[in-house]
């Protein structure tokens, strides 16, 4: 069984930003993106969680790399629809893959009690992948909705050019089972009301 969502826990969403729709820069010139769906389900999400008390966290990408639209300077930097934050949300600004790196992320957490961890946002196997392997190291119970989630398409090391739902799935998979719970959009709701008693928590590495 997997606990209701109380007030230990916090919605974190990650790089919810309009450049990650530039699939050109991301993935090269056949670039594109899976789950068009993802930014429904992240509002929904939100939706629901600001009707309670618990925490929201944001974080906020600004590059390093000189062409990259996610920079807090550009139109491409700010925030996509619906997923603006509020003034008692903790909203950090990072510039490498993890939340947590060079930010006040665990300490505004921690400040605030918190001790669960719903993720969601942008791209799944760069900054989201990064940042629930160390929310699971640090001791969080993490919880990412995977369809709340996307990515792009991926050039490996030899050109081979790997599908987004491939690469999503297979990020999905490495944290799942080890450094987090991965459920659904619905599933997500749910346990923002109460328990569920048909999931399981299979967070490892403890």
């Amino acid at each position: 069984m997997i606990l209701k969502f109380n007030n230990s826990t916090a919605l974190l969403l990650v790089d919810v930003q309009k450049g990650i729709n530039d699939t050109n820069y991301y993935g090269g010139e056949n670039g594109r993106r899976n789950n068009p769906g993802a930014e429904d389900n992240i509002r929904l999400i939100l939706k629901e969680w600001r009707k309670s008390e618990r925490q929201v966290a944001f974080t906020k990408h600004n590059s390093r790399e000189l062409e990259s639209p996610l920079k807090l300077s550009l139109k491409s930097g700010q925030q996509l629809y619906g997923m603006e934050p509020e003034d008692r949300d903790i909203v950090i600004e990072k510039d490498v893959n993890s939340g947590f790196i060079g930010t006040s992320l665990e300490l505004d957490l921690r400040r605030a009690g918190i001790q669960r961890l719903v993720v969601m946002g942008f791209f799944t196997n760069i900054c989201i992948e990064t940042t629930v392997r160390m929310a699971g190291n640090m001791g969080f119970d993490t919880y990412l909705v995977h369809d709340a989630c996307a990515t792009v398409n991926s050039i490996g090391h030899d050109g081979t050019d790997y599908d987004p739902d491939l690469v999503h799935n297979m990020a999905i998979a490495s944290l799942h089972g080890e450094f987090c719970t991965a459920i659904t959009t619905k599933n997500a709701l749910h346990l923002c009301n109460k328990n569920a008693s048909f999931l399981d928590r299979v967070q490892g590495n403890e």
